[in-house]
């Protein structure tokens, strides 16, 4: 008997045009990542992510993502934009996180190559068991993955504790070419892309945005029709 029919969720970050916006949600994206950090070249301002969420129609989630940020520009922020979810991507303790008061995201950044497993992802999501998922990314310098995977082998990921059916954002490196991979490997919730779907940073690509959750599509594919 085959499984049934799987679903890995899209998350396109670091939108800035509302074309762009337009062209995810057409495309199949479950979700559009706004970057509110002023040091990433994808970066928009409150007022200019409350401008391009009004493209977001009911059922696809805005997210805004926040390294370090202050208590008072995170309120600003989901005044802006009242139905996001948050995603934090910088040094934010469980408690900075819980208190937005909102549900969120957290990044994990995990070192490349074999410094990876020495990781403590288990401990990790135990820490921030409030967050809604842990989105996986890779460290590098500053805040981001800068378009670098890490090692998808370096972790238990049926482990109950990470529950990779419902808790794991895979992200890092992704583009159309490795993201049917990554999925068979992982079975992440979900999966968030930024650079790998980028003509120029902050400035998407419509063809590879469709050629990635097409190939999302491939991988769900494959997952279903495996025994269950």
């Amino acid at each position: 008997m085959n499984n049934p029919a799987h679903r890995t969720r899209i998350k396109i970050c670091g939108l800035t045009r509302e074309g762009d916006v337009q062209t995810a949600v057409r495309a199949g994206a479950d979700a559009v990542g706004f970057v509110l950090y002023e040091k990433s070249p994808r970066h928009v301002t409150p007022q200019r992510a409350g401008e391009l969420a009004r493209h977001v129609p009911a059922f696809v989630t805005p997210v805004l993502l926040f390294v370090n940020a202050s208590p008072e520009y995170i309120e600003q922020a989901c005044r802006a934009v009242p139905q996001a979810l948050l995603q934090f991507h910088g040094d934010e303790s469980p408690a900075e996180c819980a208190a937005a008061t909102r549900p969120f995201l957290r990044a994990a950044r995990i070192p490349t190559g074999t410094a990876g497993q020495t990781f403590d992802l288990l401990k990790y999501a135990s820490d921030f068991s409030a967050a809604q998922a842990i989105l996986l990314d890779a460290l590098v310098d500053g805040y981001g993955g800068g378009g670098q995977s890490f090692d998808w082998t370096a972790f238990p990921w049926s482990h109950p504790l990470l529950n990779a059916s419902s808790r794991l954002v895979l992200s890092g490196g992704l583009t159309p070419a490795n993201v049917t991979d990554g999925i068979l490997r992982v079975r992440p919730w979900a999966v968030d892309v930024s650079s790998g779907v980028e003509m120029s940073k902050g400035i998407k690509d419509a063809d590879k945005m469709l050629a990635f959750v097409a190939a999302v599509r491939a991988a769900d594919a494959q997952i279903s029709r495996q025994p269950g």
